[in-house]
Formats: C-alpha cells, sequence, structure tokens
C-alpha cells in the first residue's frame, strides 16, 4: 500500500517544542511548490513499476497556509505522475486558526477527505506556554465547523505532560475530544528537543522540566479514557473509532513504501531510506536546477530487521514471528525470541499465537523493549 507524503514547510509561527523544519517567512513559497511538482517528474519511478498510490499525507510546517489552487496544482502533479486508488485516504494537517468558514468550505471542494487538526489542548494556559497561536474556544469551533461541512474522518493531536497540566486538565481535554465525536485522536507526551526555544526556556528555569511521574500518570489516563470511550489503541500514540485508523500511518508502521516530496521530506523503497536537503531555497534551486537534492542510505540487513521490529512493536498486532522469520531466516528469529525472554518473564511482553506484543506495563517501555530485542545479522 504505497503512500506519498508532501512536506509543506511553512508556518505562522514558531511552536515552542517543534524541532520539524519549517520557514515563518513564505518568501520562498512559490519555488518550493514549482520544485515539488517537478520533484514528482523525477520520482516517478521510486516505488517501482506502475505503483498505485493508497495514501497521500500533507504534513509539515501548517499546510492550511496553501490556497487551494495551489494544493490543487499539487494533487494535479500527483496525478500526473501516479495512478490513485478510488479509495484514497488523503489527510491534510491543519491548524485551528487557519479553518475559518471559507477554508473550510475550500478543503471540502478539494480532493482532502481527511483533516488532521492540531489542536494540543483545549486549555488556553498550555497553548500559550507552547506558543501556539489559536485559542481553545477556536479549536473547539474549528472541529466543528469542519463537521458541520460533511468531514467525517478527523483526528486531533494533543500533548500530554505538558507544565502545569493537571491530571483533572487532561481528562477534560480528552472528555472535549469524546464530546465533539472525534473518530481518531493521536496524543504525544512532551518532549524537550534540542535547540527547541523550549529547552532554552527549561535551561534558564522560566518553564518546568516535563515530570516523568506526570507522563506516566497521563498515558494511564489516556489509555484508560479512551478504552471506556470504545476507541482501538491501535498504536503506541494513536486511538481510533472502528473504521477509522490511519491508513498512511499504518502503513509506515507496516514497513510499506513511500515517497516523500519537499524540503526534509523521507522516502524509503523497502531496500534504501533518503532524505531531502532541510533547506527551502536550496531545495528550490538543486531540483530545478537538477543538480542533488538527497541524501541516501543502503539498509544492511540488520537495518531492516531491527526497524521491522522497532515498528510492529508500536502497533497493537506485534511483531510476527513467523513473518519475519521468513523474511531474514530461523537463526535470526531464534536469536529475536532469545532476546524477548526477560521482558516476557516480566510481563512486559506477550507472546500471543506467534505475535510478540507489548502488555500494558510493557507500552511504558516501548523503545527500550524494542532495543533489547534487536539483532545482529
Amino acid at each position: 500500500m504505497p503512500g506519498i507524503y508532501l512536506h509543506i514547510p511553512f508556518c505562522k509561527k514558531t511552536c515552542h517544542y517543534c524541532d520539524f523544519h519549517f520557514s515563518i517567512s513564505l518568501k520562498s513559497k512559490d519555488a518550493v511548490l514549482e520544485a515539488m511538482q517537478k520533484e514528482f517528474e523525477l520520482r516517478t519511478d521510486y516505488l517501482g513499476e506502475n505503483p498505485t498510490i493508497e495514501t497521500i499525507y500533507f504534513g509539515g510546517g501548517t499546510p492550511s497556509v496553501l490556497s487551494l489552487d495551489e494544493l490543487q496544482n499539487l494533487f494535479d502533479s500527483i496525478q500526473k505522475n501516479f495512478a490513485i486508488s478510488n479509495n484514497v485516504e488523503i489527510t491534510l494537517e491543519a491548524n485551528p486558526d487557519d479553518l475559518d468558514a471559507a477554508k473550510i468550505k475550500e478543503l471540502k471542494s478539494s480532493p482532502v477527505n481527511r483533516l488532521s487538526i492540531g489542536v494540543q489542548s483545549f486549555f488556553d494556559d498550555d497553548l500559550k506556554l507552547l506558543n501556539r497561536i489559536h485559542s481553545g474556544e477556536e479549536a473547539k469551533s474549528a472541529i466543528m465547523r469542519s463537521q458541520d461541512v460533511g468531514f467525517e474522518n478527523i483526528t486531533i493531536d494533543f500533548i500530554y505532560a505538558i507544565p502545569g497540566l493537571t491530571n483533572e486538565k487532561w481528562k477534560q481535554n480528552l472528555q472535549t475530544g469524546i464530546d465533539l465525536q472525534i473518530p481518531h485522536i493521536s496524543a504525544y507526551c512532551l518532549t524537550v528537543e534540542e535547540r527547541t526555544p523550549l529547552e532554552a526556556f527549561i535551561k534558564k528555569g522560566q518553564i518546568k522540566p516535563v515530570d516523568e511521574t506526570q507522563s506516566i500518570e497521563q498515558f494511564e489516563i489516556l489509555m484508560g479514557t479512551l478504552h471506556a470511550a470504545g476507541f482501538e489503541h491501535y498504536e503506541i500514540s494513536n486511538f481510533a473509532k472502528p473504521g477509522f485508523h490511519s491508513k498512511h500511518n499504518s502503513a509506515y508502521w507496516s514497513g510499506e513504501k513511500y515517497l516523500g516530496i519537499g524540503p526534509s521530506a523521507h522516502s524509503f523503497d523497502g531496500e534504501s531510506r533518503q532524505w531531502n536537503v532541510a533547506h527551502n531555497i536550496r531545495y528550490a534551486q538543486n531540483v530545478l536546477s537538477g543538480n542533488d537534492y538527497f541524501d541516501k542510505e543502503i539498509l544492511s540487513e540488520s537495518n531492516k530487521a531491527n526497524e521491522f521490529i522497532l515498528t510492529r512493536l508500536r502497533l497493537s498486532s506485534g511483531v510476527e514471528i513467523p513473518a519475519f522469520s521468513k523474511l531474514f531466516g530461523n537463526d535470526v528469529a531464534k536469536q529475536l525470541s532469545g532476546n524477548a525472554q526477560d521482558w516476557l518473564e516480566s510481563g512486559h511482553l506477550i507472546d500471543k499465537n506467534g505475535f510478540l506484543k507489548l502488555s500494558r506495563s510493557g507500552k511504558f517501555l516501548a523503545d527500550r523493549i524494542a532495543s533489547d530485542l534487536f539483532v545482529e545479522i
């Protein structure tokens, strides 16, 4: 189920926690969009012979800063160069402040059929600390307006363990999402990335550090609250009502091929990874002039096996040992099983009919467990 990811590297404001590639200047926007259309022409064979695209994802940055014409031009480039499934999932990330009535009406007239709305919190003090541009009420209004025009497939993002976000406020955030009848919720623990304003504020003592106990408690609340509301916890950070799993991200976690277009975008073809230069002007100039604009890494067999472990372990379905053995051999599968024994005995891992799955307690230690399971070939 191959997919396409488009990185739109423009934002109106710098969020204090964000370390993704973006610019708050739109001066290079026309050149970047022209280069992205050109990149589609250059990458037609990346996903193999005659692939049918099943998912398209506009990420960033803030893709909702694009006009309808700019979005349509990118869609036209995809259609010109690739076959697209009749059931394609097309997601666009949007900030609530962009989703006024006119913008939502435009998006509804476009091929976009799934909205990812960056709420983060419904409390204004949290949003101020994160330096988000919208308010809690604007987020609620944007969601309801989107539903009113007919968008049913909507996901919202939350951040928990924000300094000052009490457990009671966190429960209220989740309940608001439930009451708004959102069918998909992604929730991420606040992380302090290097060279972000958040890191600087914490070092200066202006903001309290992220509290590990708070993080654990709020992850527990997250799992319990959404389970009780009928959500399936299908990936560590993702919860969905039946039928509303993210096709795009599920394909990524399942090791499917994907093509990344735009500055800093990553691609994966099953054998190698590529990542585009994380600089808007250099990206545009190099693509349009025919010069190199990406770096590439050929994956070793160990890399492939360990990525299989890392991504599948995040899923509720887990790591399928027979499939792993078929791809990498019986000896490597035995190595994986041996590496899992301590975690199985501690109860953090469960072996269910040949699938290694994280238990509820294991979900708190997903990255550590995955690294302990890694094999050498």
